[in-house]
């Protein structure tokens, strides 16, 4: 039984191979006869598509410090680098601090010369005030040691003033963090001379966060207060998600340059987690929905610059140049020129270039 079921297999592949071999000797013009499959259609419509656009935006934190020096002195220490976390409170550099020391030990001893002469001063008044009531000076006498008693008080507050002030100018000489943060870039090095002023470090607080976008001018002004704004954001999982963000604003003036208005959109902290500074991210802005004429995607062809589709013209199919407008996904793209709504179009735009490409439905002529 193997014998003869192996003699049928045998006899089947000679009998395939000799019909594919008929059919590659059959006439070229014999297969074309038969014309290409038909091309399916979809017509145009007029759909209620959503209002707006999108740009680009860029993830930025709203608490941010660039921490400067505010004492003159080098660098003797830099305690953190770029990317380290810190705690509000920790020391992030050291300034050189003798001459504020020396400050500090000048106050301190005309602290003391003036409490010797306040010494002096309330004893020269207590003097003057018995020999007053002996009837031995007179009252001008006794108004002078006052002056002189009250002078040496403001002279001995002073000093105690200046004491403060450069015990406060000597804690300058260590710089640290105003609050949690991420290091975001360092702007000195040690050895490096610190003046009043001039950054030393550019500190960020991981949240929270926001989303910052650049719109023109002419977009903007037509946004009005009901405008719908979302941001696209990662998930967990890596997948992308649209979000409303907590509050939405817009800086009063324009770029000069530019000519766009910053609108900063602060993001939710669950939706903020993971993000970084610089970050891009995707703004929609949608204003409510009007109604256009829609296509399918499939429907177009792109050649460089043009941009066309394929209209049923009789049983067969013509090239038009249309001038499209946003894509709405699922729903199709916008048509702003080139189509009307009694139109139909091929949904396959190479096959219905073909040569006798016939629309689906369609009958071939006789």
């Amino acid at each position: 039984m193997a014998t003869i079921h192996s003699f049928h297999a045998v006899r089947f592949a000679h009998s395939r191979r000799w019909v594919l071999g008929l059919a590659a000797l059959l006439p070229v013009s014999w297969v074309m006869a038969q014309g290409p499959a038909p091309v399916p259609v979809a017509a145009v419509q007029i759909k209620a598509v959503g209002q707006g656009f999108e740009m680009d935006g860029v993830v930025q934190p709203v608490k941010q410090s660039t921490v400067s020096s505010q004492v003159s002195g080098r660098l003797t220490a830099l305690a953190v680098k770029a990317g380290d976390r810190v705690r509000a409170g920790q020391l992030l550099a050291s300034i050189d601090d003798r001459e504020a020391q020396s400050g500090v030990q000048r106050s301190q001893a005309q602290v003391a010369q003036a409490q010797a002469e306040l010494h002096n001063a309330q004893a020269s008044f207590e003097r003057t005030r018995d020999l007053l009531r002996q009837g031995f000076i007179s009252q001008a006498a006794m108004d002078t040691a006052q002056a002189q008693l009250k002078s040496a008080q403001a002279a001995r507050d002073q000093a105690s003033a200046g004491v403060q002030q450069a015990n406060l100018s000597q804690g300058f000489a260590r710089v640290t963090a105003p609050f949690d943060a991420w290091v975001l870039q360092t702007h000195a090095e040690v050895g490096d001379l610190a003046l009043p002023g001039k950054p030393l470090l550019t500190l960020y607080a991981p949240l929270p966060m926001r989303a910052v976008v650049q719109v023109p001018v002419s977009r903007s002004k037509s946004l009005s207060e009901r405008v719908s704004v979302e941001v696209q954001v990662p998930t967990a999982d890596g997948s992308l998600q649209w979000i409303r963000p907590l509050t939405t604003s817009q800086l009063p003036g324009a770029d000069p340059v530019s000519q766009t208005i910053e609108w900063r959109l602060d993001l939710p902290v669950q939706a903020a987690n993971g993000l970084t500074p610089g970050q891009q991210l995707r703004v929609r802005f949608a204003a409510g929905q009007v109604r256009r004429l829609v296509i399918p995607a499939a429907a177009v062809l792109r050649r460089g610059e043009l941009t066309a589709v394929y209209v049923v013209a009789g049983q067969g199919f013509a090239l038009k140049a249309v001038r499209l407008g946003a894509d709405h996904g699922s729903q199709g793209v916008e048509v702003l020129a080139g189509l009307t709504e009694a139109d139909r179009v091929a949904l396959h735009p190479v096959n219905a270039g073909l040569a006798g490409a016939l629309a689906a439905g369609s009958a071939p002529a006789q």
